[in-house]
C-alpha cells in the first residue's frame, strides 16, 4: 500500500469523525459554548487543563489568536505535554492520588470559574480526581473525552468512575479506544491517531459558539488578535489590560 493512499485513509478517518462531532454533538457544543459565555458575562475565569498529549488541546485555546483571552492553562507539573524526563512519568503521574486536589489547592481558580478538563480515557485518577474536587468547590466543569472508554474499560480511580461522571457537560470525541484509526497487515499495531485532531476541533467550536453568545448578549467578546498582523499587539495589550485580574499566563 502507497503512503499516499494511507495519509488518505488517515484524512478521510479524521475528517468522519469531525462530521460526527459536528452532528451528534452539535447539542453540547452550544451548551459548553453558553456555559463559558455565562462565566464571562458573570465575571469568573476560564481555565483549561489535560495530562499527556491531552494538554495539547488545552493550550491550543490558551493566549491564542482568534481565542478567548481570558482562557488560562491550569497546568500541573510534569505532565504539560511531554517535556518531562523521561516521557513515562507524565503517564505515572496521571495515576497518584491526590495530586489533582494539591494542584487545585495552589491555584487561582474559585467558585463561578469555568473548567475545561481534557481526558481521552478519562480513567486515571488525575482527571476524575481534578472533576471532583472542582464541582466541590463551585466550578463548573466541561469534561472533553471519549465516553467509550468507560464501557470499555476499567477506571483507575478508587471511587471506580471516570471523568464523564463529574462533569456538568460533557463533550464526547467519538475516538475509538486505542486511538488509531489505521491497520495494516504488516504492522503490529494500529496507528494514526486522531484525537488531537478532533479534540482540538471540538474546543475551537465551543470557543466560537461562547464568543457568538457573548455578541448576542451585547458583549463585546475579549478576544485576542494575531500578533502579525498590524494593530494585532496594540489590540491584544488593550484586552489583556482590561482583563488582567482574571488572565493568569502574562504574570
Amino acid at each position: 500500500m502507497s503512503d499516499r493512499k494511507l495519509a488518505g485513509q488517515f484524512l478521510d478517518a479524521a475528517i468522519d469523525l469531525l462530521q460526527r462531532i459536528r452532528d451528534e454533538e452539535a447539542d453540547t457544543i452550544e451548551a459548553a459554548g453558553t456555559l463559558l459565555a455565562d462565566t464571562v458575562e458573570r465575571g469568573g475565569r476560564l481555565f483549561a487543563f489535560g495530562a499527556g498529549h491531552s494538554s495539547l488541546a488545552a493550550q491550543d485555546v490558551v493566549y491564542r489568536a482568534g481565542g478567548l483571552a481570558l482562557m488560562n492553562l491550569l497546568a500541573v507539573p510534569g505532565v504539560v505535554g511531554v517535556d518531562v524526563m523521561p516521557a513515562t512519568l507524565g503517564s505515572a503521574l496521571e495515576r497518584v492520588d491526590g495530586l489533582a486536589s494539591a494542584v487545585l489547592d495552589s491555584s487561582p481558580v474559585r467558585a463561578g470559574d469555568a473548567l475545561v478538563i481534557i481526558s481521552l480515557s478519562g480513567r486515571n485518577a488525575l482527571p476524575v480526581e481534578m472533576a471532583m474536587n472542582a464541582r466541590a468547590l463551585g466550578v463548573k466543569v466541561i469534561g472533553v473525552t471519549s465516553v467509550a472508554y468507560a464501557t470499555e474499560t476499567k477506571s483507575r480511580h478508587s471511587s471506580g468512575t471516570f471523568l464523564k461522571d463529574h462533569c456538568d457537560i460533557v463533550l464526547d470525541s467519538r475516538i475509538a479506544v486505542g486511538d488509531a484509526e489505521l491497520t495494516l497487515d504488516t504492522v503490529p499495531a494500529p496507528f494514526g491517531p486522531a484525537s488531537t485532531v478532533v479534540t482540538t476541533a471540538l474546543l475551537q467550536a465551543v470557543t466560537a459558539t461562547a464568543a457568538g453568545a457573548l455578541a448576542d448578549r451585547g458583549i463585546e467578546p475579549p478576544l485576542l488578535r494575531s500578533g502579525n498582523v498590524d494593530g494585532g499587539h496594540e489590540w491584544n495589550g488593550r484586552v489583556l489590560e482590561q482583563y488582567r485580574d482574571r488572565i493568569f499566563y502574562r504574570y
